[in-house]
């Protein structure tokens, strides 16, 4: 039985929450039937996909808040390289990764330079490559990605239990805007599960202080 990991991450781009990324290691032979790109699975086949995922290999998750995402002098690459370290520190409490090899999703336009920097970040010494579009070409990946998008899920929805209705968190999201512009109007400001840093949130502040200007 050969032993692999791979690691990938969900919710880079919303506006709102935290990102996500998951480690998986297993014998790759093991894993579920079905599992591919977790974007492109309906949220129950995710959770089922998430369940036989956990029977058969060990699972790391890794959270990079919202604080994070915010804080001065970072980038969203610089967080995804932690992510994915995190969650392999996270995978290592209970394997030992020496010696291990596996994939993980490049996370980068430059997927060569991502994996050196996630690799250096580790004090294990992996056999780690970067690729992008591995979540498609490595079912490894893909089980990572199921893994990293039902923490994610789990996260939109205590959100959802906390706030109301938020849509997704993507900035594309009709009712992730409606949800941003009204908590404004109500609160006079954004909700503290708002990424402050994205576009998204500063065209939402300026059209309620342009609506007050226009009211005044």
């Amino acid at each position: 039985m050969t032993r692999r990991f791979g690691v990938d991450e969900a919710g880079k781009g919303p506006v709102l929450g935290s990102m996500f990324a998951a480690a998986v290691v297993c014998d790759p032979a093991v894993l579920p039937e079905g599992i591919r790109d977790s974007k492109r699975l309906p949220p129950a086949r995710r959770e089922t996909l998430d369940a036989a995922i956990r029977d058969v290999a060990t699972v790391g998750v890794a959270e990079i808040t919202v604080a994070e995402i915010d804080a001065p002098a970072t980038d969203m690459n610089t967080l995804t390289v932690a992510a994915h370290a995190r969650a392999l520190e996270a995978v290592g409490v209970e394997v030992d990764l020496d010696g291990l090899a596996g994939v993980v999703d490049g996370g980068d336009v430059d997927a060569e330079r991502f994996g050196r920097r996630v690799a250096e970040r580790l004090d294990a010494d992996v056999d780690l490559v970067a690729e992008h579009g591995a979540d498609d070409a490595h079912e490894i990946v893909g089980a990572a990605s199921v893994v990293a998008k039902v923490a994610r899920d789990d996260h939109v929805d205590a959100l959802a239990a906390t706030y109301g209705e938020v849509g997704s968190g993507y900035p594309g999201d009709a009712t992730t805007r409606a949800f941003l512009r009204e908590h404004v109007r109500e609160h006079g400001s954004l909700p503290a599960c708002a990424r402050e840093s994205w576009q998204t949130c500063d065209d939402v502040l300026a059209a309620a202080s342009q609506s007050a200007l226009d009211d005044f």
